[in-house]
């Protein structure tokens, strides 16, 4: 029970399992036994929400004459009955049945649903349907997707109803997705499977339907910002689930070429930024740019750093430690050592920004020490390669578990991936993943701060504009950054917007390319238009990449705003 009391509303949400059909009928008596109470006592049933479905109660509660008013109104407004028919009451002169507390309800398709199956994929089935996820509200970081495609199919609500429609066809035929899920990793790839997927592959070309294209179609519209995973009431996560969908969808029908380009980014990215000028060079050809818009379905590919990370850190001492020269420091050099986690994105298409951050440190009175770069699997998680998702990730948090024995403060720079540790780590790799912990920039930069507070320096203020994912994630994050700012004697204003339309590399696939410039466009465009460039700070790599690409001048990271105040 939950409510506004003092406006004398009560909310009650009765704990039955409508999957049960010895539960489902209680819901009837129940209803009628509260519609009973609250007559009684003088009250209505409804207060705010549930007014239409609860429709058959309306006679007893507006009287017949009132009752024949409201039918005369409904008449006048909608005298075919095509808005919410069934609700509340039916127009003058038209005998249309109304909604009945004890019609059938989802339950009576979840429940075709395993148990064991309901409960695994728990992100689809405990969607509650409240639509929080419908909101346009520009500045509201769910759901960008809903937003640019007014669809609701684009919405976490959309994507979860799909979702457990799929899991009921399966279950009708005899097919246990969990069971898939474990055979994948023993199967591995064969010459057999490869056949099997590209003939259902040509077929599917070819028109033959299947439900799971569907969902395919509203999985491939998510940006996987996981705002829904914490702004929605019920907090479904939809990249948790859809990353699930996608991966048993590609074991019956083919990848295209570039899921697996962007899952194996981590691997070449190095490997091109020993030469980053030539790939760069290639990478803006004219001829490459068509090749990769028309047979990849990749656009406006980002370019490689140059000077890449380790030009701009040779002969620095931070790139120069190894863990066995870590491990021989005493406690008071441990002390004043900050170890800097590499990104990909970060560290081979934005290196300023971690030379910037290593130079920060240094400032500051630390030793930085930047880390050997070990995948971090984003990519392939959203991707919905999950098998190599999770050998990235144990080696990864192998490795961090390692260093973080070193009792020396972790730090990374790129929100989603900081993140990412945190979340898909965890939800993977479960105990697994050990207890080592990698902090964002804002959140080590207070505990490294020990001088005194700078006065007031006056002048404009800089503005922040936040990761989607930081920002639902780590509310905090934003007020942190703008004490840290006044620490030093500086004002940092907040920017409230939504999603830049970004998202990792959903910008740059061709399918994607027309909503990702239309999200941006909802909020980012005018408050980038509005505000000085030279005094926006953006904290993810992924908008301050946006940014670049359609305003033609890139944006720093507060960091970097705060090295040029101290320095």
């Amino acid at each position: 029970m939950f409510g506004h009391v003092d406006a004398g509303v009560l909310h009650v949400r009765p704990a039955l399992d409508m999957c049960d059909p010895q539960q489902e009928v209680l819901m009837k008596q129940i209803s009628d036994e509260v519609v009973a109470l609250t007559a009684k006592y003088g009250g209505l049933l409804w207060g705010e929400h549930g007014k239409g479905f609860r429709a058959e109660y309306s006679p007893a509660f507006f009287g017949e004459t009132l009752y024949a008013e409201l039918r005369k109104i409904k008449a006048v407004f909608d005298p075919d009955n095509r808005l919410n028919p069934g609700k509340i009451c039916p127009p003058e002169g038209i005998d249309a049945p109304m909604m009945k507390v004890d019609a059938a309800k989802r339950g009576t398709w979840d429940r075709q649903i395993p148990i064991a199956v309901r409960s695994s994929w728990r992100g689809a089935m405990e969607c509650n349907g409240n639509g929080l996820c419908f909101n346009f509200d520009v500045k509201s970081p769910m759901c960008p997707s809903m937003k640019v495609s007014n669809q609701r199919i684009h919405s976490p609500k959309g994507r979860a109803t799909l979702v457990r429609e799929w899991l009921r066809l399966l279950a009708d035929r005899g097919v246990d997705p969990n069971q898939l899920e474990k055979a994948l990793p023993e199967q591995g790839v064969s010459l057999r499977s490869l056949v099997a997927r590209t003939r259902n592959s040509w077929h599917a070309r070819k028109g033959e339907y299947d439900f799971s294209h569907e969902v395919k179609e509203a999985m491939s519209g998510c940006l996987a910002c996981k705002a829904c995973s914490t702004q929605c009431p019920i907090k479904i996560d939809v990249p948790e689930f859809r990353s699930r969908f996608l991966q048993l969808y590609h074991s019956r029908y083919l990848r295209p070429v570039r899921d697996h380009l962007v899952a194996s980014v981590e691997s070449y990215a190095p490997l091109m930024a020993q030469a980053p000028k030539t790939f760069n060079f290639f990478i803006n050809q004219p001829w490459l740019k068509k090749l990769s818009e028309k047979h990849i379905g990749m656009v406006d590919l980002p370019l490689l750093s140059a000077p890449s990370l380790k030009q701009q850190m040779a002969g620095h001492r931070s790139a120069n430690m190894t863990l066995e020269q870590l491990e021989a420091l005493s406690a008071e050099q441990k002390a004043k050592m900050v170890l800097v986690v590499q990104d990909p994105f970060t560290s081979y298409y934005d290196a300023q920004v971690v030379a910037d951050f290593i130079r920060l440190v240094e400032a500051l009175g630390y030793q930085p020490v930047l880390l050997p770069f070990s995948p971090n699997g984003k990519a392939q998680h959203i991707k919905g390669f999950l098998t190599r998702f999770a050998r990235t990730a144990q080696k990864t948090a192998d490795f961090l578990n390692r260093v973080a024995q070193l009792g020396m403060p972790l730090v990374g720079v790129d929100p989603a991936l900081v993140l990412c540790y945190r979340d898909e780590y965890k939800q993977t790799l479960g105990d697994k993943r050990g207890d080592f912990q990698v902090l964002l920039v804002h959140e080590w930069l207070p505990k490294a701060l020990t001088s005194d507070a700078r006065p007031d320096l006056g002048g404009e203020p800089w503005y922040l504009f936040g990761h989607c994912t930081e920002v639902t994630a780590l509310p905090a994050a934003t007020k942190q950054w703008a004490d840290i700012f006044a620490h030093f004697g500086a004002k940092l204003e907040n920017v409230s917007v939504g999603c830049c339309g970004m998202a990792g590399t959903y910008g740059h696939e061709v399918k994607n390319h027309a909503n990702s410039l239309a999200i941006y466009a909802l909020s980012w465009q005018q408050a980038m238009q509005r505000l000085p460039r030279n005094r926006c700070l953006v904290t993810g790599y992924s908008c301050r990449s946006q940014v670049k690409r359609i305003e033609g001048s890139g944006v720093r990271h507060p960091l970097q705003a705060l090295l040029e105040i101290i320095g």
